[in-house]
């Protein structure tokens, strides 16, 4: 089953320093191309047709990109609105209930997790995470963000965030600040019932910072 994708693109990438100086953060090089083009390519190769990105930081120089890769662009300025906010401001863009949602910055080998991620929703769930245990992570972490029980998922434990989801959106209404992270909308959820998760079966690193970037770029040259 396919859904509508957003594309997080929207961020400022200041931990990446100089590298984002006149580059929005999606479109530095990853082994060669804009890191965002991965993404682009994981949800093409799984079916998806409609896809959304937003935007903010240095917008001018990544709207160009991504409309020449087809995708629908939803500029947040003058304001920034972080994960859940953004969201919320593409739903008329999306035009679904259930949309899956991935990070740009963030390296996959292995397994399609957007695949994965299709293939494993059912339809009473509220949101299905694609998590990654701590210790496969190939950028370090201190300590996890979930933990994982017959395929439910509660605050706390040893599974990292990947940065992709299929998520229902009918209740990011009931948030009514602007600007709010999807942690938040995340809460929301957890107080009528679990949230549900599946592991990547490949590698995975976060592209937070230049040293990220560079183990990313070490995790592909190695497949």
């Amino acid at each position: 089953m396919t859904f509508p994708a957003m594309i997080f693109a929207a961020g400022f990438g200041t931990r990446m320093g100089k590298l984002t100086q006149s580059v929005p953060k999606p479109l530095v090089p990853l082994a060669g191309r804009p890191m965002v083009d991965y993404t682009i390519d994981l949800l093409r190769d799984a079916g998806v047709e409609r896809i959304v990105a937003n935007t903010h930081y240095l917008g001018d120089v990544i709207e160009p990109h991504l409309r020449a890769r087809n995708i629908k662009v939803v500029s947040e300025a003058p304001d920034i609105l972080d994960t859940g906010g953004g969201l919320k401001a593409a739903l008329p863009a999306l035009g679904s209930d259930v949309v899956l949602t991935v990070n740009p910055d963030a390296a996959w080998t292995g397994p399609n997790p957007i695949k994965r991620l299709q293939a494993a929703w059912r339809s009473d769930m509220q949101a299905l995470l694609m998590l990654v245990p701590l210790e496969d992570a190939k950028t370090p972490r201190d300590a996890g963000d979930f933990s994982l029980e017959h395929g439910e998922i509660r605050r706390n434990g040893s599974y990292l965030y990947s940065g992709a989801q299929i998520i229902r959106t009918n209740r990011l209404n009931e948030i009514m600040e602007r600007s709010f992270s999807l942690n938040a909308y995340w809460d929301l959820l957890l107080e009528t019932g679990p949230l549900h998760g599946v592991v990547h079966k490949g590698g995975w690193c976060d592209i937070g910072n230049p040293a990220g970037l560079r183990t990313a770029e070490r995790m592909l040259q190695d497949v």
